[in-house]
């Protein structure tokens, strides 16, 4: 564990109330996990290059670079326990990793037989509970006071992606599965679909403060698809009120208005006071947009690369997002002088909030 940046706090140049502020002192290759802390403004950064990173962003958003603990390969998932005090990371190392930012330790947590993909926090009635999916084909239940899962839970193929908002769990696989958990018996899948989108699964992410629940599923060919479940016991889909749409879509020419050029949605992230949702995608840009009303609020300018990876604060005052080369072209796009920034946007309650439905 190393700290940095430990010198004056970074303050962006010519930071205006308009314009989004750059964090100082990124990672020094691709961002692929972004997660604030649920009791204080602390963001956990995830790169390739084997490293978490922690900033603490100040009140006019300036930030400060406050620890680093590392990997033995890239980091590809973030999650923060209820308290806000640990940070738990997956990477491709296959193993999950703890700090605890109260004494600078680092534990192993899990261990899986191949790269780590996502993990998630899981509150329950019973405690708490750490959700790891991985390329193996699994994913385990860890009870951190334990060396070993409390449970394994074999998927049909290799984890992509997972969201939580207990009692419901969602898995998107590689293959286009989905699978949909009852965390009140969370080894058993309560219903597995084929995603309703035609291309790989990129992010599923669950609704927050919403009146339905249900989940956004986001693919590689610039589409997003809304997945209503009911609120009872029985998760049942709801098919009525689903839907999909296009976005992160260009045209081939200005007039050609043909929405050919398909770039992938590389995350979902939904605002946990107003349940409304960003995408954000390899075309570099970022929208909001409200499920309810099916209208988009807000649209960024597009971004000098691939948006990799975003995520709101606890109140949703401050949305993270990461310009970062997401290999979406191979190894052919991995140009020289590629943009990797970390970027913060002060958000105003009209680019987030429910608009009455039409």
């Amino acid at each position: 564990m190393s700290f940095f940046n430990t010198a004056a706090p970074s303050t962006a140049p010519a930071a205006t109330a308009e314009k989004d502020i750059e964090v100082t002192e990124p990672p020094s290759d691709s961002i692929s996990a972004l997660a604030f802390s649920s009791a204080a403004d602390y963001l956990a950064v995830g790169s390739w290059d084997n490293n978490v990173r922690l900033y603490e962003v100040g009140a006019g958003g300036q930030t400060q670079g406050k620890a680093m603990y590392g990997h033995q390969g890239p980091v590809l998932s973030i999650c923060w326990n209820k308290d806000g005090n640990k940070v738990i990371s997956g990477g491709a190392d296959s193993a999950a990793r703890m700090f605890d930012i109260t004494n600078g330790q680092t534990t192993q947590v899990a261990q899986h037989d191949a790269p780590i993909k996502v993990v998630k926090w899981i509150e329950t009635p019973q405690g708490s509970i750490l959700a790891t999916g991985s390329w193996d084909k699994t994913i385990k239940y860890w009870d951190l006071r334990s060396a070993n899962p409390v449970a394994t839970v074999q998927l049909p193929e290799r984890c992509y992606t997972m969201d939580v908002q207990y009692p419901l769990l969602v898995v998107g696989t590689a293959e286009r599965h989905i699978q949909i958990y009852n965390l009140t018996n969370p080894s058993t899948p309560y219903k597995t679909i084929t995603s309703p989108l035609k291309w790989q699964t990129r992010v599923v992410s669950c609704f927050t403060n919403s009146s339905n629940s249900g989940f956004a599923v986001g693919s590689i060919e610039g589409r997003v698809a809304i997945q209503y479940v009911s609120s009872s016991s029985t998760f049942l889909v709801l098919d009525v009120n689903n839907f999909s749409f296009k976005c992160h879509r260009r045209d081939q020419t200005p007039n050609a208005k043909d929405q050919s050029l398909v770039y992938a949605v590389n995350d979902i992230s939904f605002h946990p006071v107003h349940g409304t949702f960003s995408t954000c995608g390899s075309d570099g840009t970022i929208h909001f947009w409200d499920k309810d009303a099916r209208t988009r609020l807000k649209t960024f300018e597009p971004a000098p690369g691939p948006i990799s990876a975003t995520t709101f604060n606890r109140n949703g005052t401050i949305f993270a997002y990461a310009i970062s080369y997401d290999w979406s072209k191979g190894h052919s796009g991995m140009t020289p002088g590629h943009p990797n920034k970390l970027m913060l946007h002060a958000c105003k309650e009209e680019e987030v909030k429910r608009r009455p439905k039409k």
